[in-house]
């Protein structure tokens, strides 16, 4: 058992529940089990696999299972239990949860000393016609089966197709979409279009002007300033800020990435407590998307925070569950990110936004990340913190 600072154990076997086996849940489960192997930890997610979701545009080179680890195998390999449910979350459920230190859910309860809500936050939704992907599509087929099998039931096959929301899910979704209609020789061109003035506007300006210099050398046009307003029969219906107006366009279908919806996002103390009332309700912790911690720490919607989230959150569960409940707070700082561009370029920033990194070294430095989740995943923890 691995040696946590601030942490002196009681002589008592902790059953905790954690909402959500996403990255910030993993994360949390892992953490604790490496410094309580004896814990007894239930994860509660509606899905029966656990997603690494920021691979899905990856699928249009690897098979969909690459990046879907069945619940089932890391119960075996953590010793965890799965419960396969959907759950509804509110102020006044946490308070009775908090109280009763439980959870019902369909015919079962579920008694817990420690909650850890990492439920991750909702895409931004809009109406959805059949010419219409959304991320969650890919979670069920792969990237390169299901454009292919929309293509081929589509009555434009050789029109263009376009990708709505310059992020960086839009971004990576586009230079691989790109990839594979290349690979293919499929004739239909590609469009981005986005409300802002330049891609990855979150990021610093060299993101934009070295990923929009690689989508004009690829030919995809660029259609900033421009909101979208649904897509029905093979035409899409935009509008360009400022008032010029709505127009349509042929388009053979479109991929939807509109980012994550700030809702029912917990607030928390720094230490991960989820707060009631502008007070701490001491057993229910919180993690993740759906999280927004006070004071120092990131609040970014990143794998990354919420995997940094998911493990303080362990470690501060269980010295609350200690003899002494020395709390850590939340410090952690994103070190750097990274967009890829297709498999062989990307752009991104490390150590400080302003230091820009781009093709094979922004590269190198997602592969050293993704390695360490890998790692984790498999029981190694080779986090510093």
């Amino acid at each position: 058992m691995a040696f946590l600072p601030f942490y002196i154990p009681e002589n008592r076997q902790l059953k905790i529940a954690i909402l959500g086996g996403g990255y910030a849940g993993i994360a949390a489960m892992t953490s604790i089990l490496r410094y309580m192997p004896e814990a007894v930890i239930t994860l509660i997610d509606p899905r029966s696999q656990h997603v690494k979701i920021t691979h899905l545009h990856e699928t249009f080179r690897y098979p969909l299972e690459d990046v879907l680890i069945p619940f089932g195998i890391l119960e075996e390999r953590f010793g965890c239990r799965h419960v396969c449910t959907e759950f509804t979350l509110k102020e006044n459920t946490l308070y009775q949860w908090q109280n009763d230190k439980s959870i019902r859910l369909d015919d079962q309860i579920i008694e817990f000393d420690y909650l850890l809500i990492a439920s991750g936050a909702a895409s931004k939704k809009m109406d959805v016609t059949p010419d219409v992907v959304t991320l969650q599509d890919f979670i069920t087929l792969s990237g390169a089966d299901l454009l292919s099998s929309r293509l081929d039931a589509s009555s434009a096959q050789d029109q263009p197709i376009s990708i709505i929301g310059g992020g960086a899910t839009g971004v990576q979704f586009l230079f691989e979409i790109a990839l594979f209609l290349r690979r293919k020789k499929l004739k239909n061109k590609l469009r981005l279009i986005d409300g802002g003035d330049r891609v990855l506007k979150q990021f610093p300006e060299g993101f934009s002007s070295y990923t929009q210099s690689r989508m004009s050398d690829q030919g995809i046009d660029f259609h900033p300033n421009t909101f979208y307003h649904g897509q029905v029969d093979g035409r899409i219906f935009l509008e360009e800020r400022g008032g010029r107006g709505r127009f349509d366009l042929p388009s053979a279908m479109s991929f939807m990435f509109l980012g994550k919806k700030p809702e029912n996002i917990f607030l928390t103390n720094t230490f991960g407590q989820v707060l009631a009332n502008e007070f701490p309700l001491e057993n229910i912790f919180a993690a993740g998307d759906c999280s927004s911690y006070n004071k120092f720490g990131s609040n970014v919607m990143s794998a990354q925070s919420a995997v940094r989230k998911g493990k303080l959150c362990a470690r501060n569960i269980l010295r609350h569950s200690g003899r002494i409940k020395v709390l850590e707070p939340y410090l952690h700082r994103d070190l750097g990110y990274v967009v890829n561009l297709g498999p062989s370029d990307a752009v991104g920033w490390l150590g400080v936004e302003g230091n820009v990194v781009t093709g094979m070294p922004a590269l190198a430095i997602k592969e050293v990340v993704e390695i360490q989740y890998d790692l984790l995943l498999t029981g190694t923890d080779t986090y510093l913190i």
